[in-house]
């Protein structure tokens, strides 16, 4: 179990986030979403213990966080974070080495991490550009490494910085998958985002915060329904529910589900 208990931070004099109360095992994936200064970021390095409150806590496994370098260790290696810019966890020239350098790191035998790195690539759909230098990837594959990176440590939960930020539209696509198929397996995703339609379509619960505020929560079709909220936190509605308030048109979670509906 991941959540927070009243947490706040400060940076220097300016008050960041102020009392969240948040619950990450809720929903097997779960989006977070804001204006730009809202406190996204800084509450993923809060969860992963990069930084530390000045006011309540986060809970791990219904403890609060423990910040020694064994239970930093520990709480690391079953949350993970996936960063915006792959390149900044991207550090070797081949995949394999990549992936497995955690592992080595950690002791884990080489047969386990062969297996586990294995693993890893054929659940993000990596295996055909496996052999390739990981300079010469584009900036999804990039993304998908990374991700596999974090998925041999057998984390809990995956916390993703703009997941989609910089892909195409097949990519964007690839990236939605990946993240269905990581959460079928069992794990806890939590989604910083400014892709509200990504949001909307692939999270199972939603947190808004404002000003370092949790203003709303719940699931997609609740959130996004209240306009005057988004307004007021810098937010818009995704498409998808702007369409449902048309004649003729009932809400759909994603474009595919909309394109059966008109062929039946």
């Amino acid at each position: 179990m991941l959540a927070t208990d009243y947490l706040s931070f400060r940076y220097q004099d300016e008050d960041v986030l102020h009392s969240l109360s948040l619950d990450f095992a809720r929903y097997p994936v779960t989006g977070l979403v804001g204006a730009n200064g809202c406190g996204k970021s800084t509450l993923f390095m809060l969860l992963s213990g990069l930084l530390r409150p000045q006011r309540g806590q986060v809970l791990w496994q219904g403890n609060p966080l423990d910040y020694s370098k064994k239970g930093l260790l520990a709480l690391r290696q079953r949350v993970v974070t996936v960063f915006q810019d792959p390149d900044q966890q991207l550090f070797y020239t081949d995949i394999d080495s990549d992936i497995a350098f955690s592992l080595r790191n950690l002791g884990v035998p080489e047969a386990e991490i062969t297996r586990r790195v294995d693993d890893a690539l054929t659940l993000v759909d990596a295996q055909g550009f496996r052999q390739q230098p990981i300079q010469y990837l584009s900036h999804g594959q990039k993304k998908r490494v990374a991700i596999a990176g974090a998925l041999v440590m057998d984390a809990d939960y995956l916390l993703l910085d703009e997941p989609t930020a910089g892909l195409d539209p097949a990519g964007r696509q690839q990236m939605i998958t990946l993240i269905q198929r990581i959460a079928a397996s069992g794990k806890h995703v939590v989604i910083s985002s400014h892709d509200i339609d990504l949001i909307y379509e692939i999270c199972h619960g939603i947190f808004v915060i404002r000003q370092g505020r949790l203003v709303a929560s719940g699931t997609p079709d609740t959130v996004f329904q209240d306009a005057q909220m988004l307004h007021n936190a810098g937010l818009v509605q995704p498409w998808l529910v702007k369409l449902s308030r048309l004649p003729g048109f009932g809400l759909y979670r994603s474009e595919q589900q909309l394109f059966d509906s008109r062929d039946q």
